[in-house]
């Protein structure tokens, strides 16, 4: 196997023997065999579009495909294969499809004339066959690029089926995919072609979140600042990881009343702050973090679990049998629920203890997505043009399990007091119950949201901008990011194609940038590693701002 995707690769170069997150070879090897496969489908549809043929089964399922890759959302080897086979089913109707329109097919692409084997056994032997994805004959700048640009189009699959999911969906989306996935066989696209695709992946996906905030607010609410419990109070207990509010949703409609609280866990903390899920009172608080402590948390925990997208390492043997997945998620051990049925998770639930006392942790308040802060936005530019607020700073991204993500703690916590501190997705597990006090009213801390909220974070800068009379590179505001895996190389890209400059990302830079490449986002958008000292890079930081 070979696995450079997210941030805690071995080594800092690949995952040779097996993932640091618990991925198997043999997982390995056939998430290798699914990305083959859409290379072929991505090619038939490509023709397809030429000759007048949209087939949206194959634009859903390459969505869907692609977001089982995605690190710790699909570790089962059983899963993945049905994957493998549903694509095969998909492929051959496509191809028909587009030679009936007239459309040409070249079986010389890869994965067009792939036909995958029968058995588990033998579709690993494929994948294994098959290998990594970058087209290997090429320099290792435009592999580079590929990858980057691969891994970026994941994180775009996650975002548009979460979209998808809620009724909200874009064809253009549907086909970059296709285009991109396709664009990898073809050398006649040197780096300066690359460049460009991996920056219209950054396009593709700010499009992206834009869907997913209107399909999250459409549905739910605009968020509003609401406080959360971190303790627990005595009752029967489930536990929600993960992003999906639509499963959200549905469990807390079918625990209603029946004696169950319901707590968050992770990404699922900023759901607090939306209006039509807040409003059920067994919606109850906020149990761990995202990656520090979560083996141990979820080996605690008395009740149920539920995870809805990749928020976790593999799962433990002890609590593997308390935990149920949606979606694209599946793990060997866990059960897998469909149809937004979760009897089985509230039947688990009601046989496990619970919680049987009660325990005061504190709060944290949520919900200060980008009506929420533009709303105040008058008073926010007054604190500013005051002296009140000196700067902001954007401090989000991923958790992680390896050291030095409390680099992020510590330049919180240094960060003056006539500074704010915006903050989204799990990265923010690192800092997210300090307590930073306020400036004229204007909180110092404020949780924008999940790693798909990154579209608040740009709205509000857009308009502070706009406010201002300046480009946010003008701004008194920094970027200082955490990442770990493939939606926040999308997220990162976003802001590239916006041309926001002067990034500060971390802990440490993607094993897949090769020098030349880094040299290139150094020199046009001023992208760096952050320091070895939080207070270094905070003093550096203001003393130029």
């Amino acid at each position: 196997m070979f696995c450079n995707q997210c941030e805690q690769t071995s080594g800092g170069t690949g995952c040779t023997r097996v993932g640091v997150c618990g991925k198997t070879p043999e997982a390995a090897a056939l998430q290798d065999l699914i990305i083959h496969q859409l290379k072929g489908i991505a090619s038939i549809a490509m023709a397809g579009y030429e000759a007048g043929v949209s087939d949206r089964t194959a634009q859903i399922f390459t969505a869907e495909a692609l977001f089982s890759t995605v690190t710790n959302v699909d570790f089962d080897p059983e899963h993945l294969a049905e994957v493998i086979h549903a694509g095969d089913r998909i492929k051959r109707a496509l191809r028909s499809a587009v030679e009936a329109a007239g459309g040409v097919v070249d079986d010389a692409k890869p994965g067009v004339a792939f036909t995958p084997a029968g058995s588990l056994a033998e579709l690993i032997e494929q994948g294994e066959e098959v290998g990594h994805f970058p087209d290997a004959e090429r320099d290792e700048d435009v592999r580079a690029l590929q990858q980057t640009a691969v891994y970026g189009l994941k994180g775009i699959a996650a975002y548009a089926d979460h979209a998808h999911i809620l009724g909200h969906e874009d064809e253009s989306v549907f086909r970059f995919m296709h285009e991109l996935l396709d664009a990898i066989s073809n050398r006649s696209l040197g780096l300066e072609d690359w460049v460009a695709l991996t920056l219209k992946t950054g396009e593709v996906n700010l499009k992206v979140m834009e869907l997913l905030d209107a399909a999250n607010t459409g549905a739910y609410g605009d968020p509003v600042p609401t406080t959360v419990p971190l303790g627990h109070r005595p009752g029967k207990a489930i536990l929600v990881s993960g992003h999906d509010l639509k499963d959200l949703k549905d469990l807390l409609e079918q625990t209603a009343g029946l004696g169950i609280d319901v707590y968050t866990h992770g990404e699922m903390l900023p759901a607090h702050g939306y209006p039509e899920l807040k409003k059920h009172p067994h919606f109850y608080g906020h149990y761990g973090t995202a990656w520090q402590n979560q083996r141990k948390e979820f080996d605690a925990f008395p009740g149920a679990i539920l995870m809805t997208t990749n928020c976790i390492q593999a799962p433990r043997e002890s609590y593997a049998a308390n935990i149920f997945t949606t979606g694209r998620v599946a793990f060997p051990g866990t059960t897998h629920v469909a149809n937004g049925d979760f009897g089985p998770v509230i039947q688990r639930a009601l046989k496990l203890p619970g919680f049987t006392d009660e325990v005061d942790g504190g709060t944290v308040t949520v919900g200060f997505a980008h009506e929420a802060v533009l709303s105040i936005a008058p008073k926010v530019v007054e604190a500013v043009k005051s002296g009140a607020i000196r700067h902001f700073f954007l401090v989000g991204g991923c958790d992680g399990a390896k050291p030095g993500r409390s680099y992020y703690t510590e330049f919180v916590e240094g960060a003056p007091h006539d500074t704010v501190v915006l903050t989204l997705a799990c990265g923010k597990f690192r800092f997210f119950d300090r307590k930073l006090g306020d400036i004229d009213g204007i909180p110092r801390l404020m949780d924008v949201g999940q790693c798909n909220d990154a579209y608040s974070a740009i709205r509000i800068a857009l308009a502070l901008a706009d406010a201002f009379g300046m480009s946010v590179n003008e701004l008194p505001l920094s970027l200082v990011l955490s990442w770990y895996e493939q939606k926040a190389v999308a997220i990162l890209l976003t802001l590239l194609h916006l041309g926001i400059k002067d990034i500060r990302l971390g802990p440490t830079l993607p094993a897949f940038i090769t020098p030349a490449v880094m040299d290139v986002l150094v020199k046009s958008f001023g992208i760096r590693p952050i320091g070895a000292s939080a207070n270094d890079d905070l003093r550096e930081i203001l003393g130029a701002a």
